[in-house]
């Protein structure tokens, strides 16, 4: 009983704080009268005070600026990322799980395929053909976590279509497309959306990493990954370059895995 309310309370801690990130996000104009991308030059370097409430960076640009403005672009590539991720994947998987044995082959050989290479790199290696740039980011991201999702709507598809209420829908000459709609897309979402968490941590850490390695998010925007980059040769002068960025994604990424992981033992109580 106590295990479980403690499961409660960090389930509603890490809720609350997302919360709070997507409205500070939205609102970042009026939190902050700072452009996250105008350098002041004059307050370089500057530790946390009443004008700049987490410091300054290497350019004078307001750290709490660029981390609302930063949160804009995890959130957004998060999303966007997610939702082509979920809309490809959940294609691939549905005709894999519904279709013929060769289909299911062909698709799921392609989707192996892409899961064989390690994930940043097949990242670096789309985003570096279509270009740098938070778009681009956003659809490498789609493409490569679309086969995680072909794989668990495939597997899901496969064991609800054997049930006996879609076989007799199937025997009373329900045409399949009905019969995705009405009964195998509603008993596979609840699975579908812990994966949906858990993808959308990864698209922050993804996109973080490739804006900190250069092909990401492309100056002078405002992103987690780059101020992090900014920071890696000041660590010693303005530690607070790198602290609050860092604390940011890392505390992001933990509420989703968080959430990820409580909607998993929800919709498979065997496993909690």
């Amino acid at each position: 009983m106590i295990a479980r309310r403690s499961q409660k309370i960090v389930f509603s801690l890490a809720v609350l704080y997302l919360l709070m990130l997507v409205a500070a996000a939205i609102a970042a104009p009026l939190l902050s009268p700072y452009s996250p991308s105008e350098q002041y030059l004059d307050r370089r370097f500057h530790a946390p005070s009443l004008d700049n409430l987490l410091g300054t960076d290497n350019l004078g640009r307001d750290i709490l600026t660029r981390l609302l403005y930063g949160a804009r672009s995890a959130l957004i590539v998060g999303l966007v990322a997610v939702s082509i991720a979920f809309s490809l994947g959940g294609l691939v998987g549905l005709l894999a799980g519904m279709g013929p044995k060769h289909i299911d082959s062909v698709l799921m050989l392609l989707m192996d395929s892409l899961l064989s290479f390690p994930t940043i790199l097949l990242a670096i290696t789309v985003v570096s053909f279509m270009g740098y740039g938070l778009v681009q980011v956003m659809v490498a991201l789609g493409v490569i976590s679309s086969p995680v999702f072909a794989r668990l709507v495939r597997a899901e598809t496969l064991s609800v279509k054997t049930e006996g209420y879609v076989e007799a829908a199937r025997a009373l000459g329900t045409p399949p497309a009905k019969i995705v709609v009405k009964h195998i897309i509603p008993n596979i979402m609840g699975k579908v959306i812990v994966q949906c968490s858990l993808t959308f941590a990864q698209a922050v850490v993804i996109e973080s990493s490739l804006s900190y390695l250069g092909v990401g998010t492309q100056p002078p925007a405002a992103s987690w990954g780059l101020m992090l980059k900014d920071a890696r040769n000041y660590l010693a002068q303005a530690p607070w370059m790198a602290m609050y960025p860092g604390l940011c994604l890392a505390l992001t990424v933990l509420a989703f895995n968080i959430i990820g992981d409580s909607l998993s033992e929800r919709f498979n109580p065997r496993l909690g």
